[in-house]
């Protein structure tokens, strides 16, 4: 016998089914029974906006809004701004001199940003709204701060960077090569620089020069100090012992070979 439900509609031989349900019908043709089957209704359930979902899509709402804007904290900007009072500048970092090329970038404001500007040979530069700052002997990041610190009167929170794209140095870090060297020259001076990076970059001994005979001189405490290198045995021989390291300031004299 097919079964009969309470609920549904009534068909033409169909038993009356659940509501929401539909009706299978299939008929065996050996017999001729018709059976009857229903599909589960679907049920609809109710979103439970319970308070540990409030609670994380109010957590998301809060992480996001944090990523949009982030500012240094006061008491980091106030040991940075001590830092720079007191002219702490240590041996790795490069002190900005003349001749060298900088850029300025002052973030979200295109109008004061200033790109390819060189130190004038008095060591200062001029921006907009700020026409003559000292930057010889600062640090990129020293410099930044000043800039900023003058921009305040214009500017609310002025995030400034500097960026050095050209460099030459301080005139008493560069290292001077006179003498029988190619390309005589003034170089500035960088960490690790050794004797070998001087003579590349001077492309060399001139074919009167006395290699062996190459003095450099390097003042420390107010003295001067004489140092004797073995260009030739360096440069000809690859004597790696007469690789010595440059420091900033030191002057190497090639002299001329006697006939």
């Amino acid at each position: 016998m097919l079964p009969s439900f309470r609920y549904g509609t009534n068909a033409p031989g169909v038993p009356a089914g659940p509501r929401g349900a539909s009706p299978l019908k299939a008929t065996n043709k050996m017999t001729g029974r018709c059976t009857v089957t229903w599909t589960k209704p679907a049920v609809s359930r109710p979103v439970l906006r319970t308070p540990q979902r409030c609670g994380a899509v109010l957590a998301l709402a809060l992480l996001c809004g944090a990523c949009s804007t982030v500012r240094a904290a006061p008491a980091a900007a106030a040991s940075s701004q001590q830092a720079v009072a007191d002219g702490q500048v240590t041996g790795n970092q490069y002190v900005i001199g003349p001749g060298d090329i900088l850029s300025i970038f002052v973030y979200e404001a295109p109008p004061l940003s200033v790109t390819e500007l060189p130190v004038r040979p008095d060591g200062r530069i001029s921006v907009p709204l700020v026409p003559d700052v000292v930057a010889a002997g600062k640090t990129p990041t020293q410099l930044g701060a000043d800039i900023a610190a003058s921009l305040k009167k214009y500017v609310q929170d002025p995030n400034v960077t500097v960026m050095v794209r050209s460099f030459q140095g301080p005139l008493d870090r560069q290292v001077r090569v006179i003498g029988e060297a190619t390309d005589p020259q003034a170089i500035p001076y960088r960490d690790n620089l050794s004797l070998l990076d001087v003579m590349i970059a001077t492309k060399g001994l001139t074919k009167f020069a006395a290699g062996n005979r190459a003095v450099i001189v390097r003042r420390e405490g107010g003295a001067a100090q004489r140092i004797h290198v073995h260009l030739s045995d360096l440069i000809k021989d690859g004597d790696i012992t007469q690789n010595v390291q440059m420091r900033p300031g030191d002057t190497l004299i090639i002299p001329q070979s006697f006939f």
